[in-house]
Order: C-alpha cells, then sequence, then structure tokens
C-alpha cells in the first residue's frame, strides 16, 4: 500500500538515486539547496502566509519512494503556491496524479487560492493527466529564449536604478494592467509581490531587481528581474507599461553588463509570457534577432477562481519551473 509523507533527511540517498539523470550541478543544487535545506523541519510548522521555501513530498510504496514532489510559495496576497518539481517512474500516472491530489487538497486546506504548475508542451500525457484527473485548466503559455551570440549595444546607464522597496507600487499596477483582462482574477497581483522579504537569504534563488525611469518625470516604465539559483545560467523577466518603448537590446546589454560584475562567463535567458498584452510582440521582436525558445511550457492552475474567457484547446518525467536538464536550460 502507498504512503505519502514528508521529505526527511534520511531519505537523501535513495533521493539522490532517483533523480541521478539530472547533470551533477543540477542534482547538487536541488538536493543542497532545496529539498534538504536543513530550516525545512521548522518551516512546514509555519502557517501558509508565513512559508518562503520550497516544500517536498515523497510517494512510498513498502520502503521503494515511487514519486516526489516540491511545491514552493508564490509571494501574494491571495496566496498561491507552485508546483515546481515532480517526479515518478515511468508511465506511472497513477502515482503522479496521487501527488498532485495531495498537495493540491493540503494546501488549499491551509487557505492556498490557487495551485500553479508549468509543464513543458511536448509532455501531453502529463498535461491530460493534470487536467482530466488533478483538476487543473489550462491558461497560458510561457516560452524560454537562450540569448547567444549576442552584440552589446550602448545604453544610456542613467535610465536604470536599483528597485526599491518604494517602487513595488507602481510597478505592481504596471504588471496588473499589462495582464489580458481574462487573466486578471487569476495572475493579478498586489505590492507585496515585489517587496524585498527579510527571508531573501534564505531563499534557493539570487534576484536583482532594477527599474528604468523616464529621465524627465522620474516615472516608472519598467521593472526589469535578473534570477539565478545554480549561478551559471540567469534568467530575464521584464515587466513593462505598455505605453513605454522599451528597447530590449538596451535592456539585455543592462542585464549583461549587471550580471558579468558577478559571473564572468555565464548563460542568459529572456522569458515570455503570452498572458500579458507586450507578450506576442517581445516574442516576435527576439525571432527577428536570430533567437530561438529553448522551452515551451504550459501555465496550467487548479484555483478558486476561473478565466473569464476560456484559451483555445491546445522514461521518466520531470516537472520545473525553471528547468535544468543537461542541455545547460537553467534552474
Amino acid at each position: 500500500m502507498s504512503k505519502i509523507r514528508k521529505l526527511y533527511y534520511f531519505d537523501k540517498k535513495s533521493t539522490q538515486e532517483m533523480i541521478s539523470f539530472l547533470n551533477n550541478n543540477a542534482n547538487d543544487t536541488y538536493i543542497n539547496r532545496i529539498m534538504f535545506n536543513p530550516f525545512i523541519p521548522l518551516h512546514h510548522l509555519l502557517p501558509l502566509s508565513l512559508k518562503f521555501l520550497p516544500e517536498s513530498y515523497i510517494l512510498k510504496e513498502k520502503k521503494e519512494i515511487k514519486g516526489l514532489i516540491t511545491v514552493a510559495p508564490v509571494k501574494c496576497h491571495i496566496k498561491k503556491i507552485e508546483i515546481q518539481k515532480l517526479f515518478f517512474e515511468e508511465n506511472a500516472l497513477e502515482d503522479a496524479a496521487e501527488l498532485v491530489q495531495y498537495v493540491v487538497s493540503k494546501y488549499k486546506a491551509m487557505g492556498a487560492f490557487s495551485i500553479i504548475v508549468k509543464v513543458d508542451d511536448y509532455l501531453t500525457e502529463l498535461l491530460h493527466m493534470f487536467t482530466s484527473k488533478c483538476g487543473f485548466t489550462h491558461i497560458s503559455e510561457e516560452k524560454l529564449w537562450r540569448i547567444n551570440n549576442f552584440s552589446k549595444s550602448e545604453y544610456d546607464k542613467k535610465v536604470f536604478r536599483p528597485f526599491r522597496n518604494t517602487d513595488a507600487s507602481a510597478v505592481a499596477e504596471i504588471y496588473n494592467n499589462s495582464l489580458l483582462p481574462h487573466f486578471r482574477p487569476l495572475l493579478s497581483i498586489n505590492k507585496n509581490e515585489f517587496l524585498e522579504s527579510i527571508f531573501a537569504g534564505l531563499a534557493y534563488y539570487s534576484e536583482y531587481k532594477y527599474v528604468i525611469e523616464d529621465k524627465n518625470t522620474a516615472q516608472i516604465l519598467a521593472c526589469i528581474s535578473i534570477r539565478t539559483s545554480d549561478n551559471e545560467n540567469y534568467i530575464t523577466d521584464i515587466i513593462m507599461s505598455d505605453c513605454a518603448n522599451i528597447n530590449i537590446d538596451s535592456v539585455l546589454a543592462f542585464v549583461s553588463d549587471q550580471i558579468h560584475k558577478r559571473k564572468k562567463r555565464f548563460g542568459l535567458f529572456i522569458r515570455t509570457k503570452k498572458y500579458i498584452t507586450s507578450g506576442e510582440r517581445t516574442e516576435e521582436l527576439l525571432k527577428t534577432k536570430g533567437y530561438e525558445p529553448v522551452q515551451s511550457q504550459i501555465v496550467l492552475t487548479n484555483s478558486s477562481a476561473r478565466v473569464l474567457k476560456n484559451p483555445s484547446e491546445e522514461t521518466r518525467y520531470t516537472v520545473f519551473s525553471n528547468f535544468c536538464p543537461s542541455n545547460g536550460i537553467p534552474t
């Protein structure tokens, strides 16, 4: 008979064997910084509103681990949880569904408004499992683009500055206004999403945020987030006002300079999101510059709200919100 329980430190060896197909760097990062963080035992005792680290659960049958799931809180006023990683034996979709159903029930009972997961678009059986057995709805898509052969351009350094907590309200307003209207009930956020947490130093990733200002009015036009969990690969997210004319080349040149201060050799990526008004326009721009997407993910949610306008239907599996297989896509 199978049983789901919290992941404990004495599970480390068997867990390492289960995810040995990951490359060494990703394996070490995931095991040591995410799954077996020394704060996790105490973290499980926190109420949902205070959680800030990922939590993992395993499915065991007798003494064998059949699957593992990791979830993490999304800092937000409506208490979102994201399924970050899911491992299970080849073709064992029933085990995967059992793990997903367990965390959905557990965290919704704790007060979670929404459970989000991002699944690579080629995993059709897994996508079907989430929608048919676990009550998830397909809401949109995201793509990750590798920025290679990048010719750095000149940019005006005066329009860029570090993000301050006093910018949070303005950035949240820009983000919410950029959402396509039918996604706002599920994806809107408030300023707390952008405030620097007192627990930031304990997080499993590093993040650097900057804003772009209008030199004449000091109005914030965009917010840039640079995130890494392995100090090798850096993902850039841009939140921009619809009326702003932001030069992507200038943004990438600035981002490259900021990373280069910390790391001489690195991989640079940019994320595009189809649920914001500038998403498709940014995708087309990246295509014209010769960049190619290295990952395309379907965004799914099991939520107390619903999308107002339904979108059109469209070995071992691994689900990551930020993916890092041996081909070098970042965690």
